[in-house]
């Protein structure tokens, strides 16, 4: 750790780090456009120039330096000393904010930037409340830049992040800087736009309005969207991501800082793949199958009938004729919860891990980075927690099987009752899964969406999707990350947390964190649960 002086306060901080990383993370608002911490400095913005008291070339002695350093490109050093609240600094930091503001549209009330624009933030703090302008503005025409992102050249302040995060980052390279001067301008290289599986961080990184996600362009202001933090389900990655809503509608997920896990980064993939939690189609309503329809069972009713029927099943034949089928999307204190349940009904009940969706391979970043160089991988395995519940069938014991042995085995007649746990977002019930199931005479199925297995389903359990849940998953590398619920579920479903609870025969609503320091004081992975640390306040 190295001490500095920083606006005449000492300081303790990591050496070599930027003094304005530094300063930041000390708690002051100083002002930056081009600085990111994820990647290069460039030192363009000019923003975040401060005076560094530096040795008088002839005498030796201390004294401030005659111009201002950029803090950005300036490494903290033990015992230096800088200040950002002088005079010089603040006249720089006004003169900067009318640059910026010359030709820019000021055209806030339109824009989805609006309400977090660090212009609109840094033209309040650090800029006038007139400009000296009296041209006319330098007008830039808006851009399709690509298939998911606009670009308002107009309100671009050129501090680069996009194109440095294209070229560092996705190792793709689709943007660049044409012309010079005033006339600089972002813009997609001629035939390549821009369509890496990342381009939406660019929009996340753009500190005003200039790159624009068209999923999300005037769909909401912001100051009414609330926020969770939430855990993506892309993939077995992980990434921390913010789930942002209103009125119980998610609008969009952003990507939460996580140094352990995605950084500051997240996909495509996991970024605009939420939809199905508004799909139509969704499972809705608890049903009990009474010969060849169903009818409705009630939510109080649900516990003693599963109940029940387990237990007949077990006392009447055997508690190796029960099997339970744990989904990779559900949260370790459900599957916790589900399969303490059974195993006290049917101690020697069958535990089976479900399919885990696959792709061929990894995709890693930037593209064609080895391992050493890799700042961020699309993980090939399409779940958020198979390894939650191989820790959780691993802690019961017992009889376990594959998935591809349970399905062999249910076709041959050897299970007499099931609990099947879907809450997949895309179809995942195969033709071999359907037919082999259809000889299981009492199915518990607990799904998202409707299937071959629903049809036929003693029982049909409405899931919920992760906005509408709260519990823990424990990503690729075996990080044991929580998130919490965004949304309510849909009208007639119930948390799965909690009707878990209850069939569990505790008492009280479902709290994540109450069923995790159980499942700690028996599986020591659990004892350790990742949060990652909040970003300065004054930090984007």
């Amino acid at each position: 750790m190295a001490k500095i002086i920083l606006n005449n306060q000492e300081v303790e901080t990591r050496e070599g780090i930027p003094v304005l990383q530094a300063a930041l993370e000390a708690g002051l608002n100083v002002p930056h456009y081009c600085y990111h911490p994820g990647l290069s400095v460039v030192a363009s913005c000019r923003l975040c120039l401060m005076e560094m008291k530096m040795p008088h070339p002839k005498t030796g002695e201390l004294g401030w330096a005659p111009k201002l350093m950029p803090s950005c490109q300036t490494p903290v050093r033990d015992g230096m000393e800088v200040r950002f609240d002088s005079d010089k600094v603040h006249e720089n930091q006004e003169r900067c904010m009318e640059f910026f503001l010359l030709n820019h549209p000021l055209d806030c009330p339109v824009c989805d930037q609006a309400g977090e624009c660090h212009l609109q933030d840094y033209s309040y703090h650090f800029g006038k409340s007139e400009s000296r302008m009296v041209d006319q503005k330098h007008v830039t025409p808006k851009k399709d830049v690509g298939p998911r992102t606009l670009l308002y050249s107009d309100r671009c302040v050129m501090c680069s992040r996009c194109v440095r995060f294209c070229d560092e980052v996705a190792g793709t390279g689709e943007l660049c800087i044409t012309n010079r001067g005033s006339k600089a301008e972002i813009d997609a290289f001629p035939g390549k736009p821009l369509a890496n599986p990342m381009q939406g961080n660019v929009v996340d990184i753009c500190p005003v309005g200039c790159l624009l996600d068209k999923d999300f362009l005037f769909q909401q202001r912001v100051w009414f969207l609330k926020s969770a933090d939430s855990i993506c389900t892309g993939c077995s990655t992980g990434c921390s991501i913010r789930i942002d809503q209103n009125e119980d509608h998610v609008h969009r997920l952003k990507p939460r800082f996580n140094p352990r896990v995605n950084q500051w980064w997240m996909c495509d993939e996991g970024r605009f793949g939420f939809k199905y939690i508004h799909d139509k189609n969704r499972l809705t309503r608890l049903k009990l199958r009474r010969g060849e329809s169903f009818e409705s069972l009630r939510w109080e009713s649900l516990a003693e009938t599963v109940r029940y029927r387990f237990e007949d099943v077990a006392k009447k034949q055997s508690d190796k004729k029960i099997a339970v089928v744990l989904s990779p999307f559900m949260a370790c204190e459900e599957a916790w919860l589900l399969v303490k349940t059974i195993r006290e009904v049917a101690p020697e009940a069958t535990l089976v891990l479900g399919p885990v969706p696959t792709v061929e391979q990894d995709e890693r970043f930037p593209v064609g980075a080895t391992n050493g160089d890799t700042k961020f991988i699309i993980r090939k395995e399409k779940c958020p927690n198979r390894n939650g519940i191989e820790l959780i069938i691993k802690h019961f014991g017992g009889n376990t099987e594959t998935f591809d042995a349970f399905v062999e085995q249910a076709g041959a007649g050897e299970f007499a009752a099931a609990w099947i746990s879907g809450g997949y977002p895309t179809e995942w019930v195969s033709k071999d899964f359907a037919k082999a199931a259809g000889k299981i005479p009492f199915k518990v199925v607990h799904d998202l969406f409707g299937s071959a297995l629903t049809d036929e389903a003693t029982l049909v359990i409405p899931a919920c999707s992760f906005a509408e849940r709260d519990g823990t998953f424990v990503n690729a590398t075996g990080v044991v990350q929580p998130f919490a619920r965004a949304i309510k579920p849909p009208q007639g479903c119930k948390r799965d947390g909690q009707f878990f609870y209850e069939l569990a025969e505790l008492e009280g609503l479902y709290q994540s964190p109450t069923v995790l320091g159980m499942m700690a004081a028996e599986i020591d992975e659990f004892k350790e649960v990742y949060v990652p640390p909040q970003l300065p306040e004054h930090q984007h």
